[in-house]
């Protein structure tokens, strides 16, 4: 495991796509980071941690994906991984909130974040970006976070919690490269947070309405079952969940 630590950087994802421009890099290479001063989550959001406290590291993923329409194999790959990797230290409750939030007890403990490039030749190298909220106590201004170190009410070894997460990876990137992803969306399903359940949406106007998850197509999109029972399906960011 090619692991690369360093201390402070702005972003994991941008030193390894800086990396990779530069020279060679050997696949699943890691880059951690203590202090992560930009990152970035979901469609430029910012994603701030605590320095020292908590998990920060990218993983790179290539001669994987061929297909641009697979792209979103590798975004369940990834959720799964991490539920897998957090179910061995017995935390409750673990979810995954569309399209790349970790929840635990309904409170988001990590994210996820991936950057697809494409080449001429056609490979897409992907950088996957995770943040883990490990051993952080406070989160001021943010009533619907926590870590694990809150939930299990003692200090987590934040390597051992990067490990797990990257065996669990390995183990089912590998299901993506021999076309055997069944059991993969079936895990992603099983643990879509609020699956079944009415809930309210917002949609980019402003508008609320009503409801229920029905699952995530293959190419990402959330599929809604409505009031008037049609199913619509819906991309990253053109809705929200009200909770």
């Amino acid at each position: 495991m090619n692991i690369i630590k360093l201390d402070a950087i702005n972003s994991t994802n941008d030193y390894l796509k800086g990396l990779l421009q530069r020279q060679f890099v050997e696949n699943f290479t890691i880059v951690t980071a203590e202090n992560q001063t930009d990152g970035k989550g979901q469609m430029g959001s910012k994603w701030s941690v605590q320095a020292g406290k908590n998990l920060t590291f990218s993983v790179l993923v290539k001669d994987l994906l061929l297909e641009v329409n697979h792209i979103f194999h590798l975004n369940v790959a990834v959720a799964v991984s991490i539920i897998e990797a957090l179910s061995f230290l017995e935390i409750k409750e673990l979810a995954i909130k569309w399209p790349n939030d970790i929840l635990a007890g309904g409170k988001k403990i990590g994210g996820i974040l991936i950057e697809n490039s494409l080449k001429s030749d056609g490979e897409i190298f992907s950088i996957i970006g995770i943040g883990i909220n490990v051993n952080q106590q406070n989160f001021e201004n943010l009533p619907k976070a926590s870590s694990l170190s809150i939930l299990l009410k003692r200090e987590i070894n934040k390597e051992a919690v990067l490990i797990s997460i990257v065996e669990c990876l390995t183990r089912n990137v590998s299901l993506i490269l021999n076309k055997n992803t069944d059991s993969l969306w079936q895990k992603y399903h099983s643990c879509l947070y609020k699956k079944g359940i009415p809930m309210p949406f917002e949609n980019l106007k402003g508008n609320k309405f009503m409801g229920i998850i029905s699952g995530v197509d293959q190419s990402g999109k959330l599929q809604l079952v409505l009031e008037d029972d049609s199913v619509e399906s819906y991309e990253i960011k053109e809705i929200k969940m009200l909770y």
